[in-house]
């Protein structure tokens, strides 16, 4: 007979009715025929496999909703687990089956019930021979005493779950055992069901209600499509390999898998076969809500799913554009700019030299022909074309368009050989596909114990994981939700690894580590949690790395108490408070994240926080860049800091952070605002209370637990007896370019060192010191086409201006009313005055070269006190009417000497050929005069012993929106 013969559809509607062994034999006549069987894997197959009373959903219990690949394959499996005790001859190889029993010839069944063989199981259990089968009739059967199995001996129920229950207490005494098809209930003397200590047992479509398996080393176990319910556990100890598969947990009263103990060396016949099987199972995955967010949602955001091995995203977001998304418009309305802020106000001399924009785009009226030369100043590099004809950051009137894609799982296993053997890894108690659900706790980890858990769904429950005192976890492509607290645990030097899995939706932390913890956690979802992301805590360490951080109602990663992880390479976005906290001395380095999108700020820093921040991409946030708040510390270099809605960075009280080498631009406030409001009543001590309130709710475990802090902690001489004592703040070789106010803002009463940093097109002044009672030095700074003056010092601040190039800014190269010096700076093409020194001040200009675009060179305009003397003054325009060297009439208080002046020739049409030379334009590329090594580091020799950081006062302006965190 052929196929071809008659209609495929019509062969399939024959074929539909044929049993089990039939189609079998039919897939065995050819090829076609084997085809055309298994065709039918939607249709008969289907229906042979639900309909084995023995038989549960493939995908039950976490999703009977889901199509399984193929319905054949899991009957299958079904049927793999009973055929194995058919089996004539020599152990099988492990295939699909776990247990292996080897077939006896005088193998016999007998059944047990009413009108049976035997009334009772432990009289049928007292006759059987070695892997002989028991079938139970529908009844209860209940003993009261313990039940010893001293043979290999299978246990089936007869009809369907639940018609066969056993209220008994079993211990296996034999090397293997099977139990299929019944419900356990405890006796009255023990809630523990059935126990081994050294053999071997399989559980099949078992229901446990109230109950407790008990396995201990070398003991082995397999359990499969059971259901663990009414407060049933199972627990593991000392196992070297156990698998629980596609089972349900559900109202237990404690963990419901415990695994404790370190895996002991002897092992049973069955490690082999469970081995085997562990490795040639399919990995699992969770569907369903470990999907990408809403593509709507994450618009322009770069948390989204990428293809494998993209690693680069490009976003062509320019400025414009964020600021229509955001609702901030072209001007930056949101600006803050104090009432005192002189330089709002401008002088006679500017007001008569400015068109009116305040921008620097407004075009000169004179010709250029007539301005020095001064585009090769030191940092004149970070603003010219690269080869490619592209601009660089710099010197780029729009944002950043590509920020790093987060790296895959296989990706991070390539490059990290600890993760590697890690996920290979098989000892210990094995999960897969199991539900967890409404109890108090999912699966307990402790004293070196190790577990490995793959697809399975942690629902409603107080704690998914919880691994402590040095045990293993291996977590894989989990969905943890609606857990109470936390949703992994782990402290006491607990460690593992925690990849491709989706926890979401809890009460506290999505993942906490603390006391000395050192998971890998790689590329999950970790997001819309009541509390944290991620919470490193109580010298807790750690690797965080490739992970999608988002929504969550607070900080998407949050470090204190002396917590020390390494966060690297993820998406932390659109979190409802900061992205990234670090508190009450906190650490840990922080490094090439993307951490975009959040309502407070992108990193905040306080309270003896001191992390390593480094090359980041801070943007988009609704708020500032990088808060460092009271008393907060650290490194932060490399980063780019852009497009936020407040500040790029945001320094406070006390605080003590080092800046080097930072992109600060496109942000709508402030670039860098170092500020300070006084008061002990002000509103910095107001906020600080108020953080300090929320952040103790983090002080409790998921079981609200209260712990010693002190006792856990180093203390603070431990901790920076190896660094060098700290005591002024250091901003080096930043850009502060093209933000909506002033590039570098300072209002503090403690001292300031800013070393060789460029500060471009800001729409507002270059610098501005507004209250600086200790000394601010202003030092190789290139101060560049900013809307406003360059520099403005204001009334009894202490400044030191020392080799700037202050250039072809919008009004006043320099506005000096504080007291100090100003020494050795080129102050060229600027709209206003060059160099003008107003008010009370006690000042010395020396050795400046100054050329005004119009105004003045240097003015001196009222009661100055102090020395003008040896500048170089060079002539703008001849049109300019305005002397180069001025000074009010009545001041004697002020010096002038050895001043030069150099005037343009009347008789002499073309401009003179002046330049800046011996030395060049300034900034120079060299370190500046008279700092030693120690007050000026070298970029590539700053280290953690030699780190210069900063103090400044604490507190927010009215207009702030962003100083307060957790």
């Amino acid at each position: 007979m052929e196929v071809g013969s008659l209609p495929v559809e019509l062969w399939r509607v024959i074929l539909a009715y044929l049993p089990l062994p039939d189609l079998g034999r039919c897939c065995q006549v050819c090829r076609a025929w084997r085809e055309l069987v298994l065709s039918l894997d939607n249709t008969r197959w289907r229906q042979l496999c639900l309909g084995c009373p023995e038989c549960r959903h493939p995908n039950w219990p976490s999703q009977p909703h889901v199509e399984p690949p193929s319905w054949r394959e899991a009957l299958k499996e079904h049927a793999l687990a009973t055929r194995t005790w058919n089996q004539n001859g020599p152990e099988l190889q492990s295939s699909a089956c776990l247990l292996f029993f080897r077939r006896r010839k005088d193998r016999r069944v007998w059944h047990v019930g009413p009108g049976c063989e035997f009334e009772t199981l432990r009289g049928a259990l007292g006759v059987v021979g070695p892997y002989d089968r028991v079938v139970l009739h529908p009844g209860v059967y209940e003993e009261q005493a313990e039940v010893a199995l001293k043979v290999p001996v299978e246990l089936v129920g007869l009809g369907r779950l639940g018609e066969v229950a056993l209220l008994v207490c079993m211990e296996q005494q034999c090397p293997t055992a099977r139990l299929c098809n019944l419900v356990f209930m405890p006796p009255w003397f023990s809630t523990v069901v059935y126990k081994t200590s050294w053999g071997h047992v399989q559980l099949d479509n078992c229901n446990f209600e109230g109950a407790q398996l008990q396995v201990r080393g070398p003991g082995t176990c397999q359990a499969r499509f059971c259901s663990f319910s009414q407060g049933s556990s199972a627990h593991l100890l000392g196992v070297v390999l156990s698998l629980l598969d596609s089972c349900d947990f559900s109202g237990s009263d404690t963990a419901s898998v415990t695994v404790e103990g370190p895996p002991v060396s002897e092992r049973n016949w069955a490690c082999k076969h469970l081995a085997a099987l562990a490795r040639t199972l399919p990995s699992c995955s969770v569907s369903g809500n470990n999907d990408s967010p809403p593509r709507g949602r994450l618009a322009g955001s770069t948390g989204g799913h990428q293809p494998p091995g993209a690693n680069v995203k490009k976003e062509h977001v320019s400025i414009e554009d964020w600021q229509r998304r955001t609702g901030v418009d072209a001007v930056c309305q949101g600006t803050v700019i104090e009432d005192c802020w002189s330089d709002g106000d401008r002088s006679e001399g500017e007001e008569e030299n400015q068109d009116g924009g305040g921008t620097n785009n407004t075009k000169n009226q004179f010709t250029l022909d007539y301005k020095i030369p001064c585009d090769h100043h030191g940092l004149s590099h970070l603003l010219k074309p690269r080869p490619d004809g592209s601009l660089p950051l710099a010197s780029s009137p729009d944002p950043p368009s590509v920020t790093p894609e987060p790296l895959t799982f296989q990706q991070e296993l390539d490059r990290d050989p600890e993760a590697q053997m890690l996920a290979a890894s098989t000892l210990g108690c094995i999960l897969r596909r199991c539900l967890f659900r409404e109890g108090k706790g999912g699966v307990h980890l402790s004293n070196y114990g190790q577990a490995r858990l793959e697809g399975n769904v942690f629902r409603g429950l107080n704690y998914a994981v919880r691994c402590i005192q040095n045990s293993t976890i291996v977590m894989l492509r989990n969905d943890v939700c609606e857990c109470r607290a936390s949703g992994v645990f782990l402290r006491l030097s607990a460690q593992g690894l925690i990849a491709e899995n989706n926890i979401h939706s809890n009460g506290e932390a999505g993942l906490d580590i603390r006391k000395g913890a050192n998971p890998i956690i790689v590329c999950n979802k970790i997001h819309s949690g009541l509390r944290s992301g991620v919470v490193v805590l109580g010298n807790g360490k750690g690797s965080i790395r490739s992970n999608q951080i988002f929504n969550n109602k607070e900080a998407g990663v949050y470090i204190l108490f002396s917590g020390n992880p390494v966060v690297s390479g993820n998406h932390i976005f659109q979190g409802q408070a900061a992205g990234i906290a670090i508190n009450e001395n906190g650490r840990g380095i922080i490094t090439e994240n993307v951490i975009k999108e959040n309502q407070w700020g992108g990193v905040d820093i306080r309270r003896g926080g001191d992390p390593i921040l480094k090359n980041n991409y801070i943007c988009y946030g609704y708020s500032d860049g990088v808060v460092v708040g009271e008393r907060g510390r650290g490194l932060i270099e490399g980063n780019h800091v852009y497009c936020n809605k407040g500040c790029g960075v945001w320094v406070m009280s006390s605080s003590l952070p080092q800046l080097l080498g930072n992109y600060i631009t496109h942000n709508c406030m402030y670039g860098l605002a170092v500020f300070w409001i006084g008061g002990e009543g002000g509103s910095g001590e107001r906020r600080g209370v108020e953080a300090e309130g929320r952040e103790g709710q983090e002080n409790l475990n998921e079981e609200g637990e209260l712990f010693a802090w002190e006792s856990d902690l180093d203390s603070e001489d431990e901790r920076h007896s190896s660094r060098r004592s700290i005591s002024v703040a250091l901003v080096e070789s930043n850009c502060m370019n093209y933000n909506g106010a002033v590039g570098l803002y300072v209002k503090s009463s403690e001292p300031l060192n800013v070393f060789a940093n460029l500060v471009n097109g800001n729409r507002g002044t270059g610098i501005a010191v507004l209250q600086s009672s200790q000394l601010t030095r202003l030092v190789t700074n290139c101060i560049l086409e900013n809307g406003r003056g360059g520099v403005t010092v204001e009334k009894d601040c202490r400044v030191e201006l020392r080799g700037n190039g202050i250039y072809k800014n919008s009004g006043h190269g320099v506005g000096f009313s504080g007291n100090g010096q100003i020494v050795e700076n080129d102050v060229v093409g600027n709209r206003g005055y060059g160099i003008q020194v107003s008010g009370g001040a006690d000042i010395k200009v020396m050795r400046n070269r100054v050329q005004p675009a119009q105004g003045c060179g240097i003015a001196v305009l009222g009661p100055v006190k102090g020395v003008v003397h040896d500048n170089l003054l060079f002539q703008g325009h001849p049109g300019n009417k305005k002397t180069l060297l001025h000074m009010d009439p009545g001041n004697e208080s002020c010096v002038l000497r050895n001043n030069s002046v150099l005037r343009h020739n009347n008789s002499c049409t073309s401009a003179p050929p002046w330049v800046l030379e011996n030395p060049p334009p300034r900034p120079l590329a060299s370190s500046p005069s008279g700092l030693s090594s120690s007050q000026y580091p070298s970029r590539l020799g700053i280290s953690m012993t030699t780190r210069i950081s900063a103090t400044v006062e604490s507190g927010c302006h009215s207009g702030s929106m962003f100083c307060s965190i957790l």
